[in-house]
């Protein structure tokens, strides 16, 4: 079992570098195989297509998905397609709070308020809770899908949890993933057909307009382009 931090940094460092131009199977592989039971998947359900990757290579895998109380029904369509159609173990993981308890407290309608607020505690709390028992999880960054994430790493560690974060899709493209969805006929969301760009919780989400990049309908009213889950 890998418990010293210094060893798992010096693993993450190693395979950012070993493991840049992998298939995403492979980096997926690696992970498995280096992290045992201590690595999982992480997704937000405006596709399947990371969660289909890694149960070609690991069936039964779990999934963590963060369900907010404030998803779209299409969002939580995708994660009962998925939980019935694909070998993996989704996981709901919900906010110590539910949406009325937590206008009780801090008044209604947070996240127009202080989104970064309503973000920290309905998404990344509960992340890094739910990510205690891992050493290694993987997400569904993309390279293409905004400027932020134009450097994103195969495998880098994670200062802020302590962790080696994976992020096998990260060298695909929007051709690449609409490909992969043919051909596997993986779940999508169908937001993503209705002028979606990205597909977050439903009051903080609108349409992309023509010459924007995937993530400019996310909070859209402030300075804000990343809730803090891959900051």
């Amino acid at each position: 079992m890998l418990v010293e931090t210094d060893e798992l940094i010096d693993i993450a460092t190693r395979a950012g570098k070993d493991l840049e131009g992998s298939s995403a199977e492979k980096i997926i592989e690696w992970a498995a195989g280096t992290f045992g039971e201590k690595f999982c998947v992480t997704s937000s359900f405006a596709d399947a297509v990371l969660a289909h990757v890694a149960s070609r290579v690991v069936p039964g895998i779990e999934v963590v998905f963060l369900d907010t109380g404030l998803h779209f029904p299409e969002t939580l369509r995708v994660r009962d397609q998925v939980t019935r159609s694909i070998p993996v173990t989704v996981r709901s993981v919900q906010p110590p709070q539910t949406v009325g308890q937590q206008d009780g407290e801090f008044g209604p309608r947070l996240f127009s308020r202080d989104p970064d607020a309503c973000c920290a505690m309905r998404k990344v709390k509960p992340l890094e809770d739910a990510l205690s028992g891992y050493d290694a999880w993987a997400a569904g960054l993309r390279r293409d899908e905004s400027p932020t994430r134009a450097r994103t790493p195969v495998v880098h560690w994670e200062y802020a949890r302590s962790k080696v974060k994976v992020n096998p899709l990260a060298a695909w493209t929007e051709s690449d993933v609409d490909a992969y969805i043919a051909r596997h006929n993986v779940p999508v969301n169908q937001l993503l057909k209705q002028g979606y760009g990205s597909v977050g919780c439903w009051p903080c989400t609108r349409r992309t307009l023509p010459g924007e990049d995937a993530r400019a309908g996310r909070w859209a009213m402030f300075d804000k382009t990343e809730c803090g889950l891959h900051a």
